[in-house]
């Protein structure tokens, strides 16, 4: 039997003009509506299987917390049907609704009453709650005071003090330190391979692919895709760049570009059977290929690059004037940079520049284009090579004697 099904599932809110609207239609039901309608989720369909991780990933206002608040029951949806077989545990929001003024161990009876804890169960796993939690005299103190990364913790800690068979949990480990992610990353994996199914809504790629095994892209409150779980991070990156599309229909793979100008037309990541890709897995061989037009006009053109990660930090820049290539008197349609992604996992984002009159350590007499952020991408942990930690590998060789 499925641990979860989503039949059809939509919800939809009414949107008045005005206060005297809404009045007006409930006072004079007959005189017609006076409010639009939009839909906020719309025609969901999956399920999942006892054991099975299912990630929800989409863009902000994509629609992906009124959908679990659907699942579990806090919302009511418009059409559809929401089936759940055995017990859920959620965290739908920071500190799961604790009482500010209360203190933290009143907060855990109250919300483990919540999940369907009776009192008596609630003294007997205490000492397994704090010890979890690790927030010590705090859990005396009143909710208040505490950070939102003690909230995380006390709430996580009740949350899944008895296993659930249903574990929901929308974006609140990203609040916690690293240590404590990796508790909950320990427990949650325990929990799934004793049979519980988790749904889990996340911007944190490598926890996604770490904890789930496929997951659905939302956008626009509709399901875009469902499958594995890098097919679907493939098709997030697709979307969230704009206008031009390249879809390769035999790998489900959709790349959009973003930014483009009279000189730019297109940038596309490669891998080594040229398809198009928006993700890269550590250790394996890429290519950054730029189409370009109009450059002829110009004497002595020179394409690069700029690599940098979420906090705009450069990790590699360079030029083809730089790598001693001459394009000068050359057709430049296309210009294609090779290189092994040795780049740790996460997000990043290309900038590239177009200059002539190359000089000196890359210096350039005129700055044709430059274009930040270009495009983005993900890079995602590859399991077959050795295991290291930085922001890149250098792929050291060891000799002993």
């Amino acid at each position: 039997m499925s641990r979860l099904v989503i039949e059809n599932l939509s919800k939809a809110y009414k949107r008045y003009n005005s206060k005297l609207g809404r009045l007006i239609e409930w006072m004079i039901p007959f005189s017609g509506p006076r409010h639009s309608v939009k839909w906020i989720i719309q025609d969901i369909n999956f399920t999942v299987e006892p054991g099975e991780s299912l990630g929800i990933i989409g863009v902000n206002g994509a629609g992906k917390s009124t959908l679990l608040k659907m699942i579990t029951g806090t919302t009511k949806p418009t059409t559809g049907s929401v089936k759940v077989n055995g017990r859920v545990a959620a965290m739908l929001e920071l500190g799961m609704g604790f009482h500010p003024e209360f203190t933290g161990r009143q907060n855990a009876y109250m919300a483990g009453q919540l999940l369907g804890i009776t009192v008596e169960e609630i003294s007997r796993l205490m000492p397994e709650i704090e010890e979890f939690a690790e927030i010590g005299p705090y859990i005396d103190q009143p909710v208040r005071v505490y950070s939102s990364g003690m909230q995380v913790r006390l709430a996580f800690s009740v949350a899944t003090i008895i296993r659930p068979d249903l574990l929901i949990i929308d974006e609140a480990l990203s609040v916690g330190d690293i240590y404590f992610q990796q508790k909950c990353i320990e427990r949650i994996e325990k929990f799934k391979n004793q049979g519980t199914s988790i749904l889990f809504v996340t911007h944190d790629f490598s926890a996604l692919h770490k904890i789930c095994d496929k997951a659905v892209l939302l956008a626009s409150g509709r399901c875009q895709y469902i499958g594995k779980t890098v097919e679907v991070v493939e098709r997030y990156y697709g979307y969230l760049n704009n206008s031009k599309a390249v879809v390769k229909e035999e790998s489900h793979v959709q790349q959009r570009f973003v930014k483009i100008n009279k000189f730019v037309k297109d940038v596309i990541i490669l891998n080594d059977l040229n398809e198009p890709v928006n993700c890269m897995e550590v250790g394996k061989n890429y290519s950054f290929e730029i189409s370009c037009s109009g450059l002829g006009e110009y004497s002595d053109p020179h394409v690069g690059f700029r690599m940098q990660d979420r906090l705009g930090q450069v990790l590699y820049e360079t030029n083809t004037f730089c790598q001693k290539t001459d394009l000068e008197n050359k057709k430049l349609d296309r210009i294609r940079f090779s290189f092994k992604n040795n780049l740790t996992p996460g997000e990043y984002t290309l900038a590239m520049g177009i200059e002539s009159g190359g000089h000196g350590d890359g210096l350039f007499d005129t700055v044709i284009s430059l274009t930040e952020r270009i495009i983005s991408f993900q890079v995602i942990d590859n399991p077959d090579i050795n295991k290291w930690a930085g922001i890149f590998n250098i792929e050291p060789t060891i000799s002993v004697n």
